[in-house]
């Protein structure tokens, strides 16, 4: 584990990409904003960023086209150029063109939704691809850490799948850096239970982060199972994941953050 990341993420919500249907049809519109929108965090304190394609909805499975990798590695770029480590999530599930950024403009790590097993989402079924990205990671980039989803948000599990048993896996079997707790939907807090149970089967020292729901307001019961938060939806205006970051609210979180050993 890379000690040097923090433990506090904010997050860069980008617009619509070249392909996407929402695409407005300006590269440097979309630069512009997510640089804007990472001077704002970054202004207020937060020590990290992590940079995700969230305009794009609907989202690939898999496999996102050469087009979104390209604008994603530029748009890192820049937001990297800010001097905070950096991760990357290519949403749904694309953790080979994660690596592949992350490689290109020196990220510090990637989020990969389904690392291990497989989830229903409203993509299809997404099945991990640990063996091909492990060895992607050790030949391309294996300083960049993999932050895994267990259980994803925005999906359900086969019958008779126990989180338990999935976080073990996620780190034992699929060699997850960090594993990652989330509630059933964007903004929507982790069950403190689900929470309490990755980390009970994680091996010790196994960073457990909260991937939704975090507020200024729970952390203090988040903190319980978790060391390490990624927030957005609650530093963006009215506490809505599309709108743009609110200073205020960015500034109350990190202050927060802080008091409880984050920063």
């Amino acid at each position: 584990m890379n000690s040097s990341i923090p433990k506090l993420v904010g997050m860069v919500h980008l617009l619509p990409l070249p392909g996407s249907p929402g695409f407005a049809g300006s590269m440097t519109r979309v630069i512009d904003t997510a640089v804007s929108d990472a001077e704002t965090l970054v202004g207020t304190g937060f020590p990290a960023l992590m940079v995700e394609n969230f305009g794009d909805v609907p989202f690939h499975a898999d496999n996102v086209p050469p087009e979104t990798v390209a604008a994603m590695s530029v748009v890192s770029l820049a937001v990297s150029s800010l001097g905070v480590p950096i991760g990357v999530n290519v949403l749904r599930n694309d953790a080979l063109a994660g690596l592949a950024i992350a490689a290109t403009v020196g990220a510090g790590f990637i989020r990969v939704n389904v690392l291990t097993g497989m989830m229903h989402t409203d993509q299809g079924p997404i099945v991990g691809r640990a063996a091909e990205l492990q060895r992607k990671r050790a030949a391309l980039a294996p300083e960049v850490e993999i932050w895994a989803d267990v259980m994803v948000k925005h999906a359900a599990p086969p019958p008779g799948i126990d989180t338990a048993q999935a976080a073990a896996d996620t780190v034992e079997r699929g060699l997850a850096d960090a594993v990652i707790v989330s509630g059933p939907g964007t903004g929507a807090e982790p069950d403190v239970n689900d929470a309490k149970a990755v980390k009970d089967a994680v091996p010790s020292g196994t960073r457990v982060v909260v991937g939704s729901g975090a507020t200024a307001e729970n952390l203090d019961r988040l903190l319980v199972s978790a060391d390490t938060v990624i927030v957005g939806s609650d530093v963006k205006v009215d506490g809505d994941a599309r709108n743009r970051p609110d200073p205020v609210r960015a500034a109350t979180f990190v202050e927060r953050a802080r008091d409880r050993g984050l920063l």
